[in-house]
């Protein structure tokens, strides 16, 4: 059996979080997508739902996070080249999204992090081939 992998985030405003993660190039999938969250698919197996916080507190008994003011969970996707890190994390900026802090440069790894407009955190890097 192949798994695959399905991360919910909340948001504030579905509508500004489904133009945001269409702008980084992730497609929708309208299967999956209603008025309570948007389905995109970052890869092969790997989805991620943004939605509605107001639904996914129907979900869970526990509290729900803040983004803006909270850490939840380290989402961090890999690019290709360090190019590619670095253009996702731009179009994030244009779309309306926040660079937390300073892109770091590990040697083996490049990473930059992206806040989108609710303050969840996405992690794009790119590592260095062995030699």
């Amino acid at each position: 059996m192949t798994s695959s992998m399905w991360v919910s985030i909340t948001s504030a405003d579905l509508a500004r979080s489904a133009a945001f993660y269409e702008a980084l190039g992730f497609p929708v999938n309208p299967d999956f997508s209603d008025e309570h969250g948007t389905c995109f698919e970052l890869a092969d197996n790997l989805h991620l739902m943004v939605v509605a916080r107001d639904f996914f507190a129907t979900m869970t008994t526990k509290e729900i996070a803040d983004p803006r003011t909270h850490a939840q969970v380290g989402l961090n996707l890999t690019r290709d080249s360090r190019d590619e890190v670095d253009a996702i994390v731009e179009k994030g900026i244009a779309a309306g999204g926040h660079e937390p802090q300073p892109a770091q440069d590990l040697g083996f790894m490049y990473s930059r992090d992206l806040e989108d407009p609710d303050g969840n955190n996405l992690g794009f890097l790119c590592m260095a081939p062995d030699d």
